[in-house]
């Protein structure tokens, strides 16, 4: 529009025909683009965002400012999100979790909440050098981060008293999928989980993206959280890594679920669990015999 501007100033021609010259359509001279009067204060709000979640793109954030009150449409966001300069993260090569080429199905789907539950263990080292783990467990169907225990060392017996909790509070599974890990296929984890009528779902040596919900998850938490933190002390790591989970589980929009967060903060609590639950969690993993 300024070339024409300056063609039609300097050399006294008609706008169709300097329009012509440049290869420039005539209503580009004949509306002037117009700034809603908030939107200086979205884009505050949006860079504001952006700058907290530095690992959400601009259809999180879009959903963010919806919860915040904006009725905008993600095209508005991507605009101005391109406008302001902000890097939207690379997206990962697909990768196929549930399917072989063939079409066989490699894995059981989740189909409702405590259906399938899959945990996995996490390393990472404190400032100091020293190394510690995280036992994550999810719920596949609502994507529920139930748990992430840190600790220096986490074997078979941190793994019952951890699912032993769970199940008195948020019901037991019908399925617990996890790796071959020796804390995992311990004697004594897989004779109370067949007490409690839970079924394993071991995945097969070497595939771990047969075990993606759990293995996508992990690879949230490293992304969002642990890559970008120092953490001096345990505690320290104990206390972000907890702030980091009861945010992804109510705050962080999840593109899976509509981009709506597993457990908005405003959902009510689970209702009782079954009549049938409650007499399967009374056998605690102190009653399996040795």
């Amino acid at each position: 529009m300024n070339f024409v501007r300056d063609a039609l100033g300097q050399d006294r021609v008609s706008e169709r025909r300097a329009c012509r010259v440049l290869g420039q359509s005539r209503t580009t001279q004949r509306r002037k683009r117009a700034v809603p009067t908030d939107e200086p204060r979205l884009i505050r709000e949006m860079v504001e965002l952006a700058t907290q979640y530095g690992r959400y793109g601009y259809r999180r954030v879009t959903e963010l400012l919806r919860r915040q009150g904006w009725k905008v449409n993600h095209k508005r966001i991507e605009r101005l999100w391109r406008q302001e300069g902000l890097k939207v993260p690379h997206k990962q090569p697909k990768r196929r979790r549930l399917w072989f080429n063939d079409g066989s199905c490699v894995r059981l789907r989740p189909s409702y909440q405590n259906h399938v539950w899959s945990y996995d263990f996490v390393h990472c080292r404190t400032h100091d050098g020293r190394a510690f783990r995280m036992l994550n467990l999810l719920d596949e169907y609502t994507r529920e981060c139930l748990s992430i225990d840190v600790e220096r060392r986490l074997n078979s017996e941190h793994v019952l008293e951890r699912l032993s909790d769970l199940f008195i509070r948020s019901g037991v599974p019908d399925h617990i999928r996890s790796d071959n890990g020796p804390e995992f296929t311990a004697e004594r984890v897989s004779e109370w989980l067949q007490k409690v009528e839970v079924r394993t779902l071991f995945i097969e040596p070497g595939s771990p993206w047969e075990n993606g919900y759990i293995e996508s998850f992990n690879g949230k938490l490293r992304d969002e959280l642990l890559d970008g933190e120092i953490f001096d002390t345990l505690l320290e790591a104990k206390m972000l890594i907890e702030r980091w989970r009861k945010e992804y589980n109510t705050i962080r929009p999840h593109s899976s679920l509509a981009y709506r967060a597993p457990v908005p903060e405003t959902k009510q609590l689970y209702p009782p669990a079954s009549l049938r639950s409650r007499r399967r969690i009374e056998l605690s993993p102190d009653t399996v015999e040795h």
